[in-house]
């Protein structure tokens, strides 16, 4: 009896996807109520040689209930503007140093809502993402590519402990779930 051949679409369903750029090379870890505010979770894009690019979780207000961006401001404070941070050389003279709470950036949405951006993890600000000021849609259709806020580099020391208080990715979809529990069972 003759067996008739793969179908193109069933050999490819067979197959196993391809993982994305950022799921091979990088670790995701997230930090779920940032300072607090209720689903205000960021997402750490980790490397193996330690960079750290710093995301909105997918369940972040922002990218959620399909607000409008206003603007993206790198402006913390009248002395202090993300912008101006200047890194050069080997040793990353210039660049701002961070703290865990230290803001990155503020996004103000069309409804009037604020978003403090925060860096979730202590080292050195190497960089900010400037195309998100000229075009902040980048920030919801791609959040975790182009969109990303900020690159921080910790301390070499510090690398290996940067994770502590951070959540896994089974973790941060455990949180996830039980909030969406939590929310159904109130309503």
């Amino acid at each position: 009896m003759a067996t008739e051949p793969e179908t193109p679409v069933a050999a490819s369903a067979a197959e196993p996807a391809v993982p994305s750029l950022v799921d091979r090379y990088f670790t995701r870890w997230y930090k779920a109520d940032v300072k607090g505010k209720p689903c205000e979770d960021h997402c750490i894009l980790q490397h193996s040689n330690r960079i750290c690019v710093i995301t909105l979780a997918g369940s972040h207000p922002v990218l959620q209930s399909g607000k409008v961006i206003k603007s993206i401001s790198y402006q913390i404070s009248t002395n202090c503007s993300r912008l101006q941070n200047k890194v050069s050389g080997k040793f990353k003279r210039g660049a701002q140093f961070l703290t865990e709470l230290a803001p990155l950036c503020k996004i103000y949405c069309s409804d009037g809502e604020e978003y403090t951006i925060s860096s979730c993890v202590r080292g050195r600000l190497m960089e900010v993402n400037e195309n998100i000021l000229h075009k902040p849609s980048i920030l919801q259709e791609k959040p975790s590519t182009e969109g990303y806020i900020a690159v921080v580099l910790p301390k070499f020391e510090e690398s290996k402990s940067i994770t502590e208080g951070l959540l896994t990715q089974k973790q941060y979809e455990e949180v996830v779930v039980k909030r969406i529990s939590a929310t159904t069972a109130t309503s």
